[in-house]
């Protein structure tokens, strides 16, 4: 386990092989929205398969904060490098008006009461939880998208 930890920790801090096609960009925000675009394929990808409501839901919370953070990023509202936690990204969409003050607290809410819950399997997730959390993933994307006027720097397809 330990040399294998070893090689990791080499291969993260070198890069050795070829970066994943379509994230080998310079602007720091476009990297958040094409981020959020892969999420949303392996979201599509895992739902043919039944079963991966978790990782469905997991993906589909990072893929709304991908997107959150690249219109905050693309809007100079954040810089590249700040650190931003969960809930900074949920304020900052609401602070650049993404999104109304009764959005952002029902989206924190079923951050905080769900994402978390489903994560540490003090609840499970269902079919319907991440069929619902997977398309507002997908909207929020489309929203952002229109918002930003970026769909020509979108990966999805």
């Amino acid at each position: 386990m330990e040399e294998l930890l070893d090689k990791t920790l080499e291969e993260f801090r070198m890069m050795s092989e070829e970066p994943e096609s379509g994230l080998d960009v310079d602007d720091s925000a476009l990297l958040q929205l094409r981020k959020s675009c892969r999420l949303l394929k392996a979201i599509d990808a895992l739902k043919k398969d039944n079963g991966y409501y978790t990782l469905i839901i997991e993906a589909s919370f990072a893929a709304i904060e991908r997107n959150i953070q690249f219109y905050l990023l693309d809007r100079r509202y954040i810089k590249s490098g700040d650190f931003v936690d969960h809930e900074a990204i949920y304020e900052g969409g609401k602070s650049v008006g993404f999104y109304g003050v009764d959005f952002k607290e029902k989206l924190l809410e079923l951050w905080k009461n769900n994402r978390s819950r489903t994560y540490y399997r003090e609840g499970i997730g269902t079919a319907k939880s991440a069929d619902l959390i997977s398309e507002m993933a997908e909207e929020i994307h489309e929203h952002v998208l229109q918002l930003a006027g970026e769909s020509h720097e979108c990966i999805c397809e």
